[in-house]
């Protein structure tokens, strides 16, 4: 009776601590909240390194790269262009046939003219036969950026000329379902990259209608960013709140258990 009063008491004590987690929980500011399985807005429309308008849905007609930077980003934007460039002569797979990749200027400001300079830069890089037509540099207006950003989970804010981001390419079938992120890891020898393993399986979930989640959901929960440093920092209160979840829990397998013992010894 007494044992089984203690474990209502922590199951009740479980529910608070995890209800006071989750409500103190804010929308990200900054960062990538994955939306598997989510649509982004295909009839959304931009202009492409031509300053043609073009519909996305005229875009995404495969598997498709989706990768949101500003041409003139000072940080990872680049490297993760270059890392794109890279990655479509290391992979097996044909562009045009096998995906497309679509990059979005979060910059309202920046124009076509930009995106076709930074176009040209990056088929410079690519050695094998690679059309044109399947990798496209938009840009466009605050409202049809935002209204992209927030249905592919990708949060950013400008700070003067620049602005605080992260970096990732999102994997979107021609329905324009979320299938993938996949985010690129950084060594100081090769600096940014995605590995052509990752790469192609991404692209052939994404061909399936597969929704595969990835590590960043561990990492956003013990991430936060702090404004003031303007860094990612270790969230302690949800590591701290998550443990003692964890720590309950156990406690109250223990307590169920112990009287099983107690009855088999006797």
């Amino acid at each position: 009776m007494y044992s089984s009063i203690k474990t209502k008491l922590f199951v009740v004590l479980l529910l608070l601590i995890s209800f006071s987690l989750f409500a103190a929980d804010k929308k990200i500011e900054i960062g990538i909240d994955e939306q598997l399985g989510a649509k982004i807005p295909l009839n959304l429309k931009f202009n492409d390194e031509n300053g043609k308008e073009v519909v996305l849905k005229d875009l995404f007609t495969k598997p498709t790269v989706l990768a949101f930077v500003y041409y003139e980003c000072p940080g990872i934007c680049s490297p993760l262009m270059t890392s794109m460039a890279e990655m479509v002569d290391q992979t097996d797979l044909i562009a045009g046939e096998d995906y497309n990749i679509v990059t979005v200027s979060m910059d309202e400001t920046e124009k076509p003219e930009l995106a076709a300079d930074k176009k040209r830069n990056y088929m410079k890089m690519i050695r094998r036969n690679f059309p044109p037509a399947s990798w496209r540099f938009l840009t466009g207006d605050s409202a049809s950026i935002k209204q992209l950003a927030d249905a592919a989970g990708f949060y950013f804010k400008r700070e003067g000329t620049e602005f605080l981001h992260s970096g990732a390419l999102i994997f979107v079938n021609s329905d324009g379902m979320i299938s993938r992120y996949l985010f690129p890891s950084f060594t100081q020898q090769g600096g940014y990259h995605v590995l052509p393993f990752d790469f192609k399986m991404a692209i052939h979930e994404t061909s399936e209608g597969k929704t595969i989640p990835t590590v960043a959901r561990v990492l956003q929960f013990c991430f936060s960013y702090d404004p003031e440093g303007k860094t990612y920092v270790l969230n302690f209160t949800r590591i701290f709140g998550a443990g003692i979840l964890i720590l309950a829990a156990i406690f109250i397998v223990f307590l169920k258990a112990k009287p099983k013992k107690d009855r088999n010894k006797r």
